[in-house]
């Protein structure tokens, strides 16, 4: 179970884009979490960053990799696929975002599990997903 997320802006597609895949801008929307590129990764397919969870000492990294990338050009849609390969979170996200006009609509599908937490985590993980997920693309678009 995940969810999906769906905004329009007035920003481009570009703009929203370039809003959306500045991994580290991250960090002040989550909670609790600190978003690094990895060394040496710019953009596109096989670049990575990991979101950093913790309170205190006790934490978890999340790293995901880039397994699409085609920037909106014209009128064709954006689509960026990240893969989670955590030790404690797994799964996988997709933006998508598409010319509208003058603006844009951001989607956010993501599909995520706490490792070992089978169904039981299954739902609690989709609600909070989309709660946290909902603020970022918020924060990132209204800027």
């Amino acid at each position: 179970m995940g969810f999906e997320i769906s905004r329009s802006t007035s920003l481009s597609a570009v703009q929203a884009w370039d809003r959306l895949t500045d991994w580290e801008r991250h960090s002040a929307a989550i909670p609790l979490t600190s978003v690094t590129r990895w060394p040496g990764s710019a953009t596109g397919v096989g670049s990575g960053f990991t979101g950093r969870t913790s309170l205190g000492p006790v934490g978890f990294d999340d790293p995901m990799e880039v397994t699409f990338w085609q920037p909106p050009e014209g009128d064709r849609p954006g689509v960026c696929r990240i893969v989670k390969h955590g030790r404690v979170v797994v799964g996988w996200a997709v933006l998508v975002v598409t010319p509208e006009g003058s603006g844009s609509t951001v989607t956010w599908r993501e599909e995520a599990d706490i490792r070992f937490g089978g169904a039981l985590l299954r739902r609690p993980n989709a609600i909070v997903g989309k709660a946290v997920f909902s603020r970022l693309v918020d924060h990132l678009l209204s800027d």
